[in-house]
């Protein structure tokens, strides 16, 4: 499934929304993942996103959020991880969510100095301590139940509306589209034209044709090789794992020749890519 969003209403309609309630609302797409139509986020998130280990915290929590949907209807409440107030609703296609409309963040009316303690011991691995966060939480909003629930109800009939506009919709997957997103989610694995083949249900040589036109030319091997090093890429970046922990996590068991891929995509080493990029 191919999921459409009209990106122009939907960034019309959040931004609305921040302007007449102060709270920001996003969409997510299916996964989890942020589909970029809000910018306006409170000073604290915006800082721990600036941080790429605060953004990978973060975006981890978005995943967890869709995954972990369990109410019957409407909005589930809860805290992210950093205990800020927030709340999720699925937007369906029939039986299937196309997508997760949520709101936050915002603190609810119990006594911030209480929430801030709460969220000060889940900053340890904030470069400067805690207290350098403080002022940012304290520019958060708070709410009262009655306020969080009206608008959360005003918020499921906008959803309804957004389905009526077709703002979000679903259609099917041409074979390219299936075979990027299996190796977008399926990199770290062992894979092979074989068992992608029998997954996809195309055949070997449809696939091999896929691929090629793809990757402008070359080859499924190098499609693979490439998921891998742009994800190893990211954790050489964002983490102080160990070259070799890297490769692993990456699917490639081999440090000598995850080596000689990474050399061979991006022109220099692990080691001389992490030193230039951290600076």
């Amino acid at each position: 499934m191919n999921i459409l969003f009209d990106e122009e209403q939907l960034r019309k309609l959040i931004a609305n929304l921040n302007i007449l309630t102060g709270l920001p609302a996003n969409i997510l797409d299916p996964e989890g993942r942020d589909i970029n139509l809000f910018q306006g986020h409170p000073p604290f998130c915006r800082a721990v996103n600036d941080l790429p280990e605060g953004h990978e915290r973060c975006t981890n929590c978005d995943r967890w959020k869709t995954k972990h949907y369990t109410a019957d209807r409407g909005f589930q409440f809860y805290r992210c991880y950093l205990g800020i107030c927030e709340a999720i609703i699925p937007l369906y296609d029939k039986k299937n969510p196309l997508a997760y409309l949520i709101f936050g963040c915002y603190l609810d009316d119990t006594p911030i100095q209480e929430q801030w303690e709460h969220t000060r011991t889940r900053l340890d691995w904030w470069p400067d301590g805690p207290d350098a966060l403080k002022d940012a939480f304290f520019q958060f909003r708070q709410y009262s139940p009655q306020e969080i629930q009206a608008y959360a109800e005003t918020l499921e009939a906008l959803s309804a509306y957004i389905q009526l506009r077709g703002m979000i919709l679903a259609t099917e997957q041409t074979d390219a589209q299936k075979l990027a997103l299996y190796l977008d989610e399926h990199y770290m694995e062992k894979l092979s034209l074989d068992s992608i083949s029998r997954q996809l249900h195309i055949g070997r040589t449809k696939l091999c044709a896929i691929a090629k036109e793809l990757s402008k030319g070359k080859t499924l091997s190098w499609l693979i090789a490439q998921r891998r090093i742009n994800a190893a890429k990211r954790l050489l970046l964002q983490s102080n794992l160990p070259i070799s922990a890297v490769a692993e996590e990456v699917g490639i068991s081999d440090y000598n020749y995850f080596s000689k891929v990474f050399r061979s995509i991006t022109g220099t080493t692990p080691s001389a890519y992490r030193k230039k990029v951290r600076g």
